[in-house]
């Protein structure tokens, strides 16, 4: 079984070259492997599965095609947690836990948007919480489609400068919440997105951790094939 990863994509309608990128990709090289997997953050803001914009409609055209080539899985990220079962039967794509554990060549692989190991930026977690809870999504999605709109977009302006005033290193994954992780769940390969800080760490006892990239001066891809890890960045455009 061959495997392709992505994450961390940000699509917005400021950013042709990535949803561009995501087209070419689902149009050539989804139909090469046996699954797909968009590990969180596929755009910079997800209102809803009732979006009717060229954006959404143009991801779901993209995914759907993709879906007729292998299985697709969507993961959400802090990005795109609104994503539904709507949307997940509009392309026939499969909504997947954050984290879960799939297999690939026999092999039990950890998937993760990333998000959650970021321990050490306590406010963000307190955020995350709240997003990802049930009663919270129920509220906003009650609100009409354009008021979600508004408070994406104010959400969005709090993330950046919240961001422009915190360390770095605190931003990125706490190595022993990844190495619970990675316990807890039995396995010898963690991928996860988030960081944008794409690498093949290796880790004690023969274990590794793959981070993807973030889709901004490139595309970036893992493919998992008969043991192999090719995480490689890609151009965006022809």
């Amino acid at each position: 079984m061959s495997a392709l990863f992505i994450s961390d994509l940000h699509i917005d309608e400021s950013r042709p070259a990535v949803l561009a990128g995501l087209q070419r990709l689902t149009d050539g090289e989804a139909a090469t492997v046996d699954a797909f997997y968009i590990l969180g953050d596929l755009v910079e803001v997800w209102v809803g599965d009732d979006d009717n914009g060229p954006v959404a409609t143009s991801i779901r055209e993209a995914l759907t095609a993709a879906s007729r080539r292998c299985a697709v899985y969507v993961m959400h990220g802090n990005r795109d947690f609104l994503i539904g079962a709507q949307f997940a039967e509009q392309t026939g794509t499969t909504l997947i836990d954050d984290p879960s554990v799939v297999e690939v060549d026999g092999d039990r692989v950890l998937l993760a948007h990333g998000d959650a190991y970021c321990t050490g930026d306590i406010e963000y977690q307190r955020m995350r919480t709240l997003f990802r809870s049930p009663a919270w999504q129920t509220e906003v999605l009650s609100s009409s489609l354009e008021e979600r709109r508004a408070l994406a977009g104010s959400l969005r302006a709090t993330s950046i400068a919240a961001n422009q005033n915190k360390a770095a290193n605190i931003m990125d994954v706490t190595p022993s919440s990844v190495r619970q992780a990675m316990d807890d769940a039995v396995v010898s390969l963690m991928v996860h997105g988030h960081t944008h800080r794409p690498a093949i760490h290796d880790l004690d006892g023969g274990r590794r951790r793959i981070v993807l990239g973030d889709w901004e001066r490139c595309g970036w891809k893992l493919r998992l094939d008969k043991g192999d890890a090719e995480l490689s960045c890609f151009p965006l455009t022809p």
